[in-house]
């Protein structure tokens, strides 16, 4: 049974991390020139900043959600993203790519932890467990930096030297 808990811990943390099905949010968001972050794609109100603001407000969310039995999640969907007017600069787009790494590191921390009890029910969510938590992060964060990656695909901002293009990728 120690072994099935160690495989499983090893590999939620490489699905958080973008590893074995899809990229992760390190390469997505490689190169990502800072003049264009408050750019939009044709026919989108969403920037490439409130793409990656969105994953970290959610990320953050899920992750204060399991470690805080008072934590009040923001109204949805308003409270998920930026005002599509909002726009950020250097040091803002710099904050923002920072706690969502922090914060990912922070659930990768919560999984290896072998006093986390995965599946048993959340004291102040009896029917959630920090399982289907972990599940739920790494699904959205992979459904969006899918969409990161299309959206500066469209934007021509996919860096030459990244292989997801190149036909190198395995």
């Amino acid at each position: 049974m120690k072994r099935e808990n160690e495989v499983l811990r090893s590999e939620l943390v490489a699905l958080l991390s973008g590893e074995h099905a899809h990229m992760s949010f390190e390469e997505v968001v490689a190169e990502i020139p800072l003049p264009r972050i408050n750019d939009k794609p044709p026919r989108t109100p969403y920037s490439l900043w409130h793409f990656v603001e969105h994953i970290r407000i959610a990320q953050w969310d899920i992750l204060e959600f399991i470690r805080n039995p008072l934590h009040i999640s923001p109204d949805y969907p308003l409270g998920y993203r930026p005002s599509p007017d909002a726009q950020t600069d250097e040091e803002g787009w710099l904050k923002t790519l920072e706690e969502v790494l922090s914060d990912l590191h922070s659930l990768k921390e919560i999984v290896l932890d072998p006093h986390t009890e995965l599946f048993a029910p959340l004291p102040h969510a009896p029917s959630y467990t920090i399982f289907r938590e972990i599940l739920t992060a790494a699904d959205h964060n992979a459904y969006h930096i899918g969409e990161l990656a299309l959206v500066r695909q469209v934007m021509g901002l996919w860096p030459a030297n990244l292989p997801y293009l190149t036909g190198k990728a395995d």
